[in-house]
């Protein structure tokens, strides 16, 4: 009986140190291997960003594929308080270990562009061209040729860029910003398509992401996303037009000069919420997280309209006599 157990413990111990082996083998392996990305590459981490942040940030960016093994390695080396906000810069080939090392050393270099919430495409693209600090590679490149340099075939770009303040060194292309704006957009969509409400009118991430740019622009008070988006998504599943000035101007274009008018809203367009059901082709901003979320997880209503009370705020109605007397009320076009 002695011997077997013996035998057991020795067995236990050999495929103890046989584990600690391979673990240590393929932490070596791991930390040592060239990371999947192509320099120059640049990149930001928030300020108080933790490990598990800043590992998510960088899978985001593009830079690692495992947040769990960097997270990891970070960890056995000591390193779990020691990563730096800001900005940085990989210019050649970079393994995890060296990655680790770069950001614990801390950033070099400032500069930085704020894309805002609701800005459309051409919006972030004047700003871009306008940075003093920004290699300009995309100023005067049509849209389809952008596309193809960000390795997408995204009908269009509108909606595509992430609204976030970006870091890079001086002299940093416009196309690796846009890069990190289109990933992380990627990223926060899909995260965000994965924890959605069930039974929404939605077939596609695209779709949510056409209707949370419309959430993003028709929001006056932030904590009524939820229900503006509730109120565009009752109406999908009634089949009933979405009837959003947002999408009517955006479908002017050049065109509109500050003031709405009837004539507008009765010209059939692609984007003419008013005179054709559905959503629009493509989004019409750079909707920001919160009306993401807000598209993909509506408030629990039978609102079908709203119209402004003048103050920021929206009166929610869930019948047309009911909107009618709020319309009057507040003496507002509601109409929606």
């Amino acid at each position: 009986m002695l011997k077997v157990i013996k035998r057991w413990l020795i067995r236990i111990l050999v495929a103890g140190v046989v584990l600690a082996v391979l673990s240590i083998g393929w932490l070596v392996i791991y930390a040592t291997s060239d990371l999947p990305v192509t320099p120059p590459v640049q990149f930001s981490l928030k300020h108080g960003s933790s490990l598990r942040s800043s590992a998510r940030q960088l899978q985001a960016a593009g830079i690692i594929n495992s947040p769990g093994q960097f997270e990891l390695l970070a960890r056995l080396k000591g390193d779990a308080l020691n990563v730096q906000a800001g900005n940085y810069e990989i210019t050649g080939n970079i393994s995890p270990y060296l990655l680790l090392r770069l950001i614990t050393s801390g950033p070099h270099g400032q500069d930085q562009i704020t894309v805002v919430e609701g800005w459309t495409f051409r919006q972030l693209r004047d700003a871009l061209d306008a940075h003093a600090a920004i290699k300009h590679d995309t100023r005067g490149l049509a849209e389809s040729e952008i596309a193809d340099r960000l390795g997408t075939k995204s009908p269009s770009l509108e909606g595509w860029f992430f609204p976030e303040t970006y870091y890079f060194t001086n002299g940093s292309s416009d196309v690796s910003i846009l890069r990190r704006g289109y990933r992380m957009m990627q990223s926060q969509l899909e995260d965000r398509w994965k924890a959605r409400a069930s039974g929404l009118p939605l077939a596609t991430p695209y779709e949510a992401l056409i209707l949370a740019s419309i959430v993003e622009k028709e929001t006056g008070q932030a904590s009524e996303r939820p229900m503006i988006a509730a109120v565009f998504i009752n109406r999908l599943r009634n089949g009933m037009k979405l009837q959003t000035d947002p999408t009517v101007i955006y479908g002017l274009g050049e065109n509109f000069d500050g003031n709405l008018r009837k004539r507008d809203l009765l010209t059939d367009t692609a984007y003419n919420t008013y005179t054709r059901t559905g959503l629009p082709p493509t989004p019409i901003s750079l909707p920001g997280v919160a009306s993401l979320t807000a598209a993909l997880n509506p408030a629990p209503t039978n609102a079908l309209y709203f119209v402004s009370r003048g103050d920021g705020t929206s009166h929610f109605s869930g019948s047309l006599t009911e909107h009618e007397r709020a319309v009057t009320r507040y003496q507002r076009r509601g109409n929606r």
